[in-house]
């Protein structure tokens, strides 16, 4: 394959519509290993029939789902407007309640209203959670650390790469949390190893993940793009490091 079908290639990955929070469709393409512990194992140790549940930022509401969490005492936030559309017809046949917010200080929930508040990779106000969390109630998140993606996002961008926060990690989230008037019970930190097997795979990953890859095109990044593709046809695969911590949290 020459340069010019590398391009029309990676531009049709760009092009691309991403719906819910799924990536599947990379599947092959690419691969990463994951954390140690299992987010879901966490969070259905406090899921039973009485357990009155809200899943901060659901995305397509796929991981919700899976769960098979309570009807009528289920809620999930969303702020993504194509993902809270989809969300707003595929979560209230199952007796969930999806309302879409965009402000992390406002939550439209009462004082103490949830027994567990879950949040995979959604930002979250540490007074808002204990707010409308029950004395006794539980937060559990896994979050994206300051570090993830880093060393790519700086190769394809440059000093362009500054949209995260670095010091975003599990000491200092944890300290906050019991600053919050928390007890952590649980925590853990890891930094994973990502793997893309074809450019086209890390071009559509990276317009997703505009945050980490700030004003990423194919046209702004191509001559990056081509190095390395040189580079994965030496190596195999394109390598990113990513960063994850873990926090179980009580009121």
């Amino acid at each position: 394959m020459n340069v010019k079908e590398w391009k029309k290639q990676w531009l049709q990955e760009e092009q691309r519509v991403f719906k819910g929070w799924d990536f599947s469709s990379l599947d092959g393409r690419m691969a990463g290993d994951g954390p140690p512990w299992s987010y879901e194992a966490a969070v259905r140790q406090y899921i039973n029939d009485k357990t009155t549940l809200l899943d901060m930022g659901t995305g397509g509401g796929e991981f919700l789902l899976s769960l098979d969490p309570p009807r009528g005492k289920t809620f999930a936030t969303e702020a993504y407007p194509p993902n809270y559309e989809l969300c707003k017809k595929l979560l209230p046949p199952h007796g969930i309640e999806v309302r879409q917010v965009f402000s992390d200080d406002k939550l439209p929930f009462p004082d103490g209203f949830f027994d567990a508040v879950i949040n995979r990779h959604e930002s979250f106000s540490i007074q808002e959670v204990y707010r409308i969390l029950k004395p006794g109630g539980v937060f559990v998140t896994q979050q994206v650390g300051g570090q993830n993606n880093r060393a790519l996002s700086a190769l394809l961008l440059g000093k362009e790469a500054v949209a995260v926060d670095e010091a975003f990690y599990l000491d200092t989230v944890s300290d906050e949390l019991r600053r919050g008037g928390f007890t952590v019970s649980s925590a853990a930190e890891c930094f994973p190893e990502l793997r893309f097997y074809d450019i086209g795979a890390l071009v559509y990953f990276a317009k997703i993940i505009e945050w980490e890859f700030p004003g990423f095109t194919v046209e702004k990044c191509f001559d990056k793009l081509c190095l390395l593709q040189q580079r994965l046809a030496q190596e195999g695969c394109i390598r990113s490091t990513e960063h994850r911590f873990f926090i179980t949290a009580g009121k």
